[in-house]
Formats: structure tokens, sequence, C-alpha cells
């Protein structure tokens, strides 16, 4: 099976941008796919702003990257951009990290304004990582979902967006894993 590896860019916690892409997560998880994730407000800071990637914290993230066949990457938008602790890992990993990988893309936002920073603020980044299958993202406005104990409430028009868009991702990643010959098991 393909291993997807779900990131979370936020800072906050609780988080909708994070609660959004364990909601992914679950999904991908329930239709056979093996899940890990990297919350990236849990890596060592000092290390992570520094860029030290010989911490075994930080080291073990990089190399769960470069193993995942695909990846959900999941943030809130601030000031119109991806976060910074996002950037801070972005930065550590390899120049063409995303090479032959599936990327999705998630963005959460406090108003409309912020809908075109997906794909002119995160979009470049992914593709100067060498991420040449982004699968169309979705930018979901924050009074569309709700975080609880109890999990992710999503608005009905932003669940079935979203059940499409993790539809195609979902079928991006078996197409390229059975045309790469990686696929073990069939979801």
């Amino acid at each position: 099976m393909s291993l997807i590896v779900a990131i979370s860019g936020s800072p906050s916690t609780p988080s909708r941008s994070g609660a959004l892409a364990n909601h992914v997560a679950d999904d991908l998880r329930n239709r056979g796919f093996e899940l890990a994730s990297i919350t990236v407000r849990d890596l060592p800071a000092g290390e992570l702003l520094t860029g030290r990637t010989s911490d075994p914290t930080i080291a073990a993230a990089i190399a769960l990257v470069e193993r995942a066949d695909a990846l959900v990457i999941a943030t809130p938008i601030y000031k119109a951009s991806y976060t910074g602790v996002l950037k801070a890992f972005l930065d550590l990993l390899p120049q063409l990290a995303f090479t032959g990988k599936v990327v999705l893309p998630l963005v959460t936002g406090g108003t409309i304004a912020h809908v075109l920073a997906l794909d002119y603020a995160l979009r470049p980044v992914l593709v100067s990582l060498g991420a040449q299958h982004i699968v169309n993202g979705l930018f979901v406005l924050d009074k569309a979902l709700a975080v609880s104990e109890r999990g992710l409430a999503l608005d009905a028009d932003v669940e079935k967006r979203l059940a499409g868009i993790v539809d195609d991702f979902a079928g991006s990643v078996l197409r390229r894993a059975t045309a790469t010959g990686v696929l073990r098991t069939t979801p």
C-alpha cells in the first residue's frame, strides 16, 4: 500500500487545518492507505528554526517525507501566505523532496480574500520542491468548519467538495503507484 504523509503546518492547538488534515487522513486510512503524520509545531523549535537536520526528531520527519508516496499538506493562511512554521520545515527538505509524489494542498483561512494563497503562495513552493502532480487543493473558510472533542464538523457544501478532491487524490496516488510499480496492495 502507498504511504501518505499528512503534514500539518499550523502553530495553533487546536487547529482547524490540523483537524482537516486528520479528517482527510482518516478517510484515506479507511480506503486502505498507510498514513503517517507530521505536526510541525511538535518538532523541536530551536532545531527547526536553526536548521539542525541532524536532530533525531527533525531527521525522522525528513526521512518520513522522503519515504512517502504522497503528501497532504495542510496550513492556515496568515497574512496572505502559509505559516512560517511550515516554511521553516519545508526549507529543511532536500531541494527535490517532492519529486514523484502526489501532493494534496489544504488551506484554511478567515476570509475569502485569502483564497488565492493556495495557488500563489503555497503551490510555487511545492513545485520548487519537485512536485509535478499537485491535485486540486481546497481552501476552506474558518466559519465552514468547527473543531470539538467529537472531531471535525464541516459545512455540507465543503464536505461534498472535499470528498471529490480526496477521491481525485486517492485515484491519483493509485495510478502513480501502479505506473511506477510501487503498489503493493490495492486499497
